[in-house]
């Protein structure tokens, strides 16, 4: 696998935080990011190739300090992995500033990331983009009703950064969105059938293959490609 630096949301804990795990046994420079650091006892005890960093990705203000901080150095792989479920509920019982929110995190977020940190990406030799999304917002793939809030919520993810891979092609940026599987976190609960080891180690094996031929497409964590 290649090497280089790779910046995660959401890193503190689940996927983010197992993505983070691996980057570093296979030697390369993270750079963790969560809402409260001093609460990230986890990421801290990954060593001194874990540079952690306060970002609350709903906050304009502090994605551009971030920016700040960071201007200047080349993000070989952007992990947009902070993401809000909060919604199981059937037709007629969404809370809708709960909705708004979870759009705030899992939508919106990604783009302003994205843009803050663009320079970085192309400044980079891999120029890479994942963003951590889900089958359940494929229209395609079958919806079975419920959890209006999170399911639209990466359905439009998947928009934007579809729209975002054709605008920053001739950058040389590469942009995939990715579903984890079913995985064994505190989302998807401790019966899901894939370990989270199993899910971070397929979705690195996708991003490491993926070239500009790629970009905007939409892949499960064992690289098949999933409908819209």
């Amino acid at each position: 696998m290649h090497t280089g630096t790779v910046l995660i949301t959401g890193a503190n804990r689940g996927l983010g935080l197992e993505f983070a795990r691996q980057y570093v046994a296979d030697g390369w420079r993270v750079i963790a990011c969560c809402r409260s650091p001093n609460d990230a006892p986890e990421l801290k005890k990954l060593g001194k190739h874990v540079e952690v960093h306060a970002l609350d990705v709903t906050s304009q203000e502090s994605i551009q300090h971030l920016a700040k901080v960071l201007k200047g150095t080349p993000v070989d792989v952007l992990i947009n992995n902070a993401g809000l479920h909060g919604d199981r509920r059937a037709f007629g019982e969404t809370d809708i500033e709960l909705w708004k929110q979870i759009f705030a995190v899992n939508t919106i977020a990604p783009y302003q990331v994205l843009s803050a940190l663009l320079d970085n990406v192309v400044a980079s030799t891999q120029k890479k983009v994942v963003n951590i999304t889900s089958k359940v917002g494929s229209i395609g793939d079958g919806p079975s009703g419920g959890s209006y809030a999170y399911r639209s919520s990466k359905t439009a993810l998947n928009t934007v950064m579809v729209n975002a891979a054709h605008e920053l092609r001739n950058h040389g940026v590469t942009i995939l969105l990715l579903h984890p599987g079913w995985v064994q976190t505190d989302m998807g609960g401790p019966s899901a059938p894939v370990s989270i080891e199993q899910s971070i180690a397929g979705m690195r094996r996708v991003i490491d293959k993926a070239t500009q031929a790629e970009t905007g497409h939409f892949y499960d964590y064992t690289g098949r490609q999933l409908p819209w």
